[in-house]
C-alpha cells in the first residue's frame, strides 16, 4: 500500500470513529412511565479507540490491518466522579479475554470516550484467566471499590473438559479509577460467586455484601437467590454466615437464578435495588431486569417487591453474542434525583435508560406483587380494570 492510500485509510478510520463518538443520542418514542430508553447504544466495540486495535506505523503494518480486534463492550459499572459520568466497561477482545476500561461522558447519554489506557488490574497469587462485570461502589469508608467476577479453569476437571470453570469475587479499591489496589478474593466458604455487590454503608459496623451463592459456574444449584452477608474487613473478606433476602421462585422471571445488579440507591423511603432475573425458555435462558426495595433500618429486609420485569430485551437488544439478555451492574443517581440506568444487551453493547428516584419509588411501592398463580393474577388485573371503568364513567370518558 503506497503512502497516500495508507494515510487515506487511516484518516477514514479516525473520521468514522469520531463521527460515532460525536453522534447525539435520541429518546425513543413512547414510554410506559417507568424509564426512558434511548435509540443508540452508548458503548459498542466500535467505540474502542483506533490505537487500541490497529498498529498505526506503516513500517510494521503496511497493509493497515487490525491487530487486536475487540468483540464486544458490555456489563459496565457506573459512577459519577469529578463531574463526569464514568463507566467501567467489560471489554472482550477477539481472544475472548475480558478486561476493564473507563469511558466518560459529560451528559451520561452520549459522547462516551475511553481513557487512553485500559485498567491494569494486578493478579493474585492464583492468576485470573478472565475478569469481568465490575460493580463500582463509593463506600463511606472513603474508598471506591470494584467487585468483579474472577474466573479460572476448574482444577478438578478432566483434561478433556476445557470448558469447566470456577468463579469467585475479585476485590479492588481505588481513589481515582486509575490506580487500583487488588485485595484478596472473597472467601465465600466454598460456594462459587459471580454476582457480589458491596452495600455503600456500614451495617452494624461491618461491610455488607449482596451475594449469589452457586454450586457451579453456570447453575445456581442449591443457591437460593440474592444473599446477604456481613464481613469484618474488605482486605481479607470472609463470609461466615449468609442468608437469602430475595429468593428464586417457581414460574417467575427469576426461577432459574437471580442476582443483584449495581449497589442499591438510598432514598427517604428505602433502598432501591435493580437486579436481574433468569428463566428458561425453549430458546434458552432469558435475562430481564427487575426491582425491589429494602428497609433503611435493615437493608436485608425487603419492603416492596413489584411483580414482573422492569425491563426486558426489545428489538435489536434481543440479538447478540448471547441473545435475549439484559444485564445491568451500573446506575447513577444525580443530586437532582435523575437516575441513569446503564444496561447491556445480549452480551454485546451498552445502553442507557433514564428515570427519576420519584418514578422508581412509585413503581416499587405501587406495582402489585406477583401473586404466583394465574387466578390471582387475573384478580389483580380485574381490580385495576374495575377501578378504571368506575373512574372513566364518573369523569365522562366512557
Amino acid at each position: 500500500m503506497n503512502e497516500t492510500i495508507y494515510k487515506e485509510s487511516m484518516n477514514n478510520l479516525f473520521e468514522a470513529h469520531e463521527a460515532l463518538l460525536r453522534r447525539p443520542n435520541e429518546k425513543e418514542p413512547g414510554t410506559n412511565g417507568w424509564c426512558q430508553r434511548y435509540r443508540y447504544p452508548v458503548l459498542t466495540a466500535g467505540h474502542i479507540p483506533i490505537y487500541w486495535r490497529y498498529d498505526l506505523n506503516p513500517g510494521s503494518n503496511p497493509l493497515m490491518m487490525e491487530r487486536l480486534a475487540v468483540n464486544a463492550v458490555f456489563n459496565a459499572g457506573a459512577i459519577f466522579h469529578n463531574e463526569r459520568f464514568l463507566l467501567v466497561a467489560r471489554v472482550e477482545g477477539a481472544d475472548r479475554k475480558s478486561f476493564f476500561a473507563v469511558a466518560e461522558s459529560e451528559n451520561g447519554t452520549d459522547n462516551f470516550r475511553f481513557w487512553d489506557f485500559p485498567i491494569t488490574m494486578s493478579e493474585t497469587a492464583d492468576p485470573d484467566v478472565n475478569v469481568y462485570d465490575m460493580r463500582l461502589i463509593r463506600h463511606e469508608d472513603g474508598w471506591i471499590y470494584g467487585l468483579f467476577c474472577t474466573e479460572r479453569r476448574d482444577a478438578k476437571a478432566p483434561v478433556h473438559d476445557q470448558s469447566a470453570a470456577t468463579a469467585a469475587c475479585g476485590i479492588a479499591r481505588t481513589k481515582d479509577l486509575v490506580h487500583w489496589e487488588r485485595l484478596e478474593d472473597l472467601d465465600s466458604g466454598g460456594s462459587q460467586q459471580r454476582n457480589v455487590v458491596l452495600h455503600p454503608e456500614f451495617v452494624d459496623g461491618k461491610y455488607a455484601l449482596y451475594t449469589r451463592p452457586q454450586d457451579g459456574f453456570i447453575d445456581s444449584g442449591t443457591g437460593g437467590g440474592i444473599g446477604w452477608a456481613l464481613v469484618d474487613t474488605m482486605e481479607r473478606a470472609k463470609i461466615s454466615q449468609e442468608k437469602i433476602l430475595d429468593p428464586k421462585v417457581y414460574h417467575t422471571i427469576k426461577e432459574v437464578k437471580n442476582g443483584q445488579g449495581p449497589a442499591p440507591l438510598k432514598t427517604p423511603g428505602g433502598w432501591l435495588h435493580l437486579a436481574h432475573g433468569v428463566r428458561n425458555t425453549a430458546a434458552g435462558l432469558r435475562y430481564v431486569l427487575y426491582m425491589f426495595m429494602t428497609s433503611l433500618e435493615d437493608p436485608s429486609r425487603v419492603i416492596h417487591r413489584p411483580g414482573g420485569h422492569f425491563m426486558a430485551p426489545e428489538g435489536t437488544e434481543r440479538v447478540g453474542d448471547v441473545s435475549n439478555v439484559l444485564f445491568s451492574n451500573g446506575w447513577i443517581a444525580t443530586p437532582g434525583g435523575d437516575v441513569f440506568i446503564y444496561y447491556a444487551s445480549s452480551d454485546t453493547r451498552m445502553h442507557v435508560a433514564t428515570s427519576t428516584l420519584e418514578r422508581l419509588i412509585d413503581y416499587c411501592k405501587n406495582t402489585p406483587e406477583d401473586e404466583l398463580r394465574s387466578y390471582a393474577s387475573v384478580q389483580s388485573r380485574n381490580q385495576l380494570i374495575e377501578k378504571n371503568i368506575t373512574y372513566m364513567e364518573r369523569s365522562g370518558m366512557r
